[in-house]
């Protein structure tokens, strides 16, 4: 298992907005989020569940006005942030969750199956 940085623990607040950050799933590169709800880290595929297309309504905003939802901004999805499971609106399933660990004021992501990290630039 290979920790990848996702952010600064104090970059994410409550309810707020997200960092977003870059995983292979399944071979395929994805963009993923984290945010933080209820004192805790969550991350997950930016991925609505009803139509495979990113979810912020605005660049890493997903949260609702009151910090409780996370919403899809194309139809009106709304998942819960601690287990990304669909709560309201057009969804199929929940979001797939991407394992995290903060540690030392560190927010990092687990590159472990299906995930992977992406590599930009290989020495050939």
């Amino acid at each position: 298992m290979a920790l990848q940085r996702v952010c600064r623990s104090e970059e994410l607040l409550d309810g707020r907005q997200a960092v977003p950050f870059d995983v292979l799933y399944d071979h395929q590169p994805v963009r993923a989020f984290a945010v933080r709800h209820a004192g805790r880290v969550y991350a997950y595929l930016n991925r609505c569940t009803h139509v495979a297309m990113e979810m912020d309504w605005q660049p890493d905003r997903f949260f609702d006005d009151t910090g409780q939802w996370l919403l899809c901004a194309s139809h009106g999805a709304a998942y819960a942030p601690d287990t990304g499971e669909c709560v309201g609106g057009p969804c199929r399933g929940g979001l797939v969750a991407v394992p995290l660990t903060e540690r030392d004021g560190v927010v990092y992501w687990r590159a472990e199956p299906p995930f992977e990290r992406i590599e930009f630039w290989k020495n050939v």
